[in-house]
């Protein structure tokens, strides 16, 4: 390890405070890195940060666009403080078409937890990313577990049925509606349900009775997808803007907690996310081999010329380009 990445491990493994954070951010910016002189020093700081990592809470937050994940993000990030926790938000953003950056910029809608020092968030771009999951939040997120954050938040883009990608690195995935979402079919989606263990009604000030009647619904929707594990999948209410319902919310992640680690399920579900980690990232290396490769890059013009022209099929066209990868 380099003398500058061995000061940047100590500052890490250091005190709460603003050294610690301006260390968190510049760790995760060398884990974002492309280069290939960063990546060498990104994975050199992670097999040092592993054995500290690994005792937080890992919780996913997903939602439709407008159903107040920043709001309630802020509300129980503030709440656990409080407790005595460190909170860590690693806050996926839609990316600029034009620039790749964030669009949303939830640090700035998350401004009374972002000046404290107890807690640490870092908005990135998507980036395209399945899931809506930046490339480097699964590494970002043993970073900010080795410095100390026993909680750490993923919110996710939030966009299509595409949060099986944050579902797949946490130990809770939280699923946020609206009271007046619409009819039965909204709660049905089932490529989102099957993968929530808490679905929270947020937003129950604004309409209590249209919130007891989506809970309602989710609630029977859930019982012909079939229980998430063998607690099943709870359904809540709250207002985050009014910090109601956050205490009841807190227990039954608790609660949760509490049962995954006596059936030793937290610890399965982590084993299977770090193999599917390995080869998710196999299977991103290998792609970028193969776009390097100067016959590749030199004939895969005209093969998806012609594949779009419909001249050749997809199948010879990709066979092709793999023997000259070879």
């Amino acid at each position: 390890m380099q003398a500058d990445d061995a000061a940047l491990m100590a500052q890490l493994l250091g005190p709460a405070g603003p050294a610690q954070r301006r260390a968190l951010a510049k760790a995760i910016t060398l884990l974002e890195s492309t280069r290939p002189d960063h990546r060498a020093r990104a994975d050199a700081l992670l097999a040092a940060l592993l054995p500290r990592s690994g005792h937080a809470l890992r919780l996913g937050i997903s939602g439709a666009p407008g159903v107040g994940k920043s709001t309630f993000i802020e509300a129980l990030g503030l709440a656990l403080i409080d407790q005595g926790h460190r909170v860590a938000v690693l806050a996926i953003d839609p990316s600029s078409s034009l620039s790749g950056g964030s669009i949303l910029g939830d640090k700035t809608r998350m401004e009374r937890l972002s000046n404290d020092e107890r807690a640490f968030i870092r908005p990135s771009p998507a980036g395209g990313t399945l899931g809506g999951v930046a490339e480097a939040t699964r590494e970002a997120l043993l970073v900010c577990e080795a410095a100390g954050h026993d909680i750490v938040i993923v919110e996710t883009v939030g966009v299509g049925q595409s949060e099986t990608a944050v579902a797949g690195m946490t130990d809770l995935f939280v699923l946020l509606q609206l009271p007046n979402a619409g009819d039965e079919l909204q709660a049905i989606k089932k490529g989102v349900m099957e993968l929530a263990d808490l679905v929270v009604i947020n937003k129950a000030d604004l309409d209590e009775a249209a919130a007891t009647r989506a809970r309602a619904q989710v609630t029977s929707a859930l019982r012909w997808l079939g229980p998430r594990d063998q607690a099943g999948a709870a359904v809540l209410q709250l207002s985050a803007l009014k910090g109601t319902g956050l205490a009841e919310f807190w227990q039954a992640v608790s609660d949760l907690r509490n049962r995954q680690h006596a059936s030793g399920a937290q610890a399965a579900r982590r084993h299977a996310q770090d193999e599917a980690w390995m080869w998710e990232r196999i299977g991103a290396g290998l792609r970028q081999r193969f776009d390097r490769r100067p016959a590749v890059r030199q004939a895969l013009p005209a093969l998806v010329a012609e594949v779009r022209a419909g001249r050749l099929p997809a199948t010879v066209a990709a066979r092709r380009l793999l023997d000259l990868a070879e």
